[in-house]
């Protein structure tokens, strides 16, 4: 029998007897890559990406397809068989230097249709073939990312590579929740977070959007916690975030976005201090108060308990209460009133109000101007309004806190 591409080692071209898997997703025979790695090599040979764990994980799901096909020969099942090696196909189109990127483009779209529309098991087969860390690598690693940063491509070349990295994130975030999350690990080297950086500089909204869930995805998980730290140290991608998704895009989902990866980045306390420094508090009130005129569901909770997280530090205390809104035609806006804003929704479900009053609980308890400030706003109505409401007993008690802090104002 012909024995099928996947079932080969890459490096001896025989039939897998062992298979092992790198980090790099790759597979080899144990006896070619042990040999290759006892010559002092510490790169995957297929990729050429340096390893940074070289442990061996046997790749049971492989051998299992070998043992199958080796026990039914030419009984078994061709369209199996058959699933298996188109998938083998695609990798096979993604990794080649031979290939245009308008063909890996096309391969992307079959990969991401795939992977939504059939079995659990496909996306199985995907992480089991090493999908996973080859689209990370493609984007942040792989030639055309280099290329791309090298020169300006053509303007048909620039439009291939813009919809290459929109779908390889795609597929990298529906293949995630089913993988290792250590897989992105990788974006920890300096040449693939610059590549992160570029992309979130130069890329278009749904690029940014994808960035963002990745971000959010590391606070997930301890094998990415440094990673997620790394992200909250970066100043250029907190700006960028801050600026470009929360205080100057009137794409709402972008906004959205932004958020969430905020709110995952302040999971971890040693990023909040760099996170207000760069401007990330005043991204959260311009958020919070186009959200109130928005008339569309958002997560301007999430925003508001991000926000109050925050608060645990003067020098966010101080920018809430220094924020004033130069965009906005009410000279008179400032934070405090922003979260007064959001102290009565009926839209909102009561979702943001235990946030918000806890919000101007730590503003309030020890500023005088913030108080001044919330009376002026309106906030003695807001409160009125909210104890009067289905909220629940705990925001009640929050509010009558804020209302006993007010009355010191008098």
């Amino acid at each position: 029998m012909t024995i099928p591409h996947l079932f080969r080692c890459p490096i001896s071209l025989d039939l897998f007897q062992d298979p092992v898997t790198l980090c790099t997703g790759q597979t080899y025979d144990r006896p070619s890559i042990e040999k290759w790695l006892a010559a002092g090599n510490l790169t995957c040979p297929v990729t050429m990406q340096k390893l940074d764990d070289p442990a061996l994980v046997p790749n049971h799901t492989l051998r299992h397809f070998i043992n199958q096909w080796l026990q039914m020969g030419n009984q078994f099942d061709p369209d199996y068989l058959e699933t298996i090696g188109s998938l083998a196909s695609l990798k096979h189109t993604l990794e080649s230097h031979e290939v245009t990127l308008k063909s890996k483009v096309q391969a992307l779209e079959k990969i991401r249709a795939l992977s939504q529309s059939e079995p659990p098991s496909t996306s199985n087969f995907f992480l089991q073939l090493g999908f996973l860390p080859l689209l990370l690598e493609l984007v942040f690693g792989g030639e055309e990312a280099k290329h791309k940063q090298k020169q300006k491509l053509e303007l048909p070349q620039e439009c291939y590579y813009i919809k290459f990295v929109e779908d390889a994130l795609s597929c990298t975030l529906i293949l995630l929740p089913h993988g290792k999350l250590e897989s992105l690990n990788m974006l920890r080297e300096e040449s693939k977070l610059a590549s992160f950086q570029a992309l979130f500089a130069h890329g278009t909204a749904l690029i940014r959007m994808s960035l963002c869930r990745l971000i959010e995805v590391t606070s997930t998980s301890p094998e990415t916690k440094e990673l997620c730290y790394m992200f909250g140290k970066n100043h250029q991608l907190l700006h960028r975030i801050s600026v470009q998704l929360l205080q100057q895009n009137s794409n709402s989902e972008a906004a959205d976005a932004g958020i969430k990866a905020i709110s995952a980045l302040s999971s971890l306390e040693e990023n909040r201090e760099i996170l207000v420094r760069q401007g990330v508090v005043n991204g959260l009130i311009t958020y919070i108060n186009s959200s109130t005129e928005r008339r569309e569901r958002s997560v301007a909770p999430l925003a508001i308990a991000t926000l109050e997280k925050l608060l645990r530090l003067e020098s966010a205390k101080e920018a809430v209460i220094n924020y004033n809104n130069n965009n906005n035609n009410n000279n008179n806006l400032n934070g405090v009133h922003a979260l007064v804003k959001k102290l009565f929704r009926v839209s909102d479900d009561h979702q943001s109000s235990e946030s918000a009053v806890g919000c101007l609980i730590i503003l309030c308890n020890d500023s005088l101007l913030a108080r001044e400030e919330a009376i002026s706003g309106g906030v003695l109505t807001q409160l009125l309004l909210l104890l009067q409401s289905q909220c629940s007993g705990r925001t009640k008690t929050k509010a009558r806190m804020l209302l006993k802090l007010l009355r010191r104002t008098n």
